[in-house]
């Protein structure tokens, strides 16, 4: 049995721990976690494998995306199999439009056999009625080109490139 906690990406906690078999898949953790949050759990998803600082990695979308079937999707992957250890993490992305965006992470694993599962054992916070605006940002790494020096310095190194005479084919 698996203990997870899923918490919304909102400025307020919104946090959901749920117990769960730890032999589903992630197409059953999916719906699990979106209707514990009061969604339906009909729209697209996607997990993706996260470190422990929560860099979004892998994919794991709710349907298998490759040609010859075989690639990687929600159904075959196994709770256990997925998440192995005590706070190994995953970000879900629920709903592409709206983007509601969750933190999943095990929270406790054990040799429990329950029949009463899927359960939520706790609910803090209620769901805003539309989901947070997300700001899409990258690092800004013009400053690491500034510690080597004037902007200019690269150009004066590939001037001399202008001066080459290439063969004409």
């Amino acid at each position: 049995m698996y203990k997870i906690r899923a918490i919304l990406d909102t400025q307020e906690d919104i946090i959901r721990t749920i117990l769960v078999d730890d032999t589903i898949n992630l197409e059953k953790l999916h719906i699990i976690i979106a209707k514990s949050f009061g969604f339906e759990g009909h729209e697209m998803a996607s997990f993706y494998r996260a470190d422990e600082d929560w860099n979004q990695g892998e994919e794991i979308p709710l349907f298998n995306m490759a040609e010859a079937g075989e690639d990687i999707c929600m159904e075959n992957c196994i709770l256990n199999e997925t998440l192995p250890e005590v706070n190994d993490k995953l970000i879900y992305v629920y709903d592409f439009l709206n983007m509601w965006t969750f933190y999943v992470d095990v929270v406790e694993i054990s040799d429990e056999k329950r029949t009463d599962l899927p359960r939520t054992i706790l609910a803090v916070g209620e769901v805003p009625n539309e989901a947070p605006e997300k700001q899409f940002t990258a690092d800004d790494f013009e400053d690491d080109f500034d510690e080597f020096g004037d902007d200019d310095m690269i150009d004066e190194e590939f001037d001399s490139f202008d001066d080459i005479e290439y063969p004409e084919y």
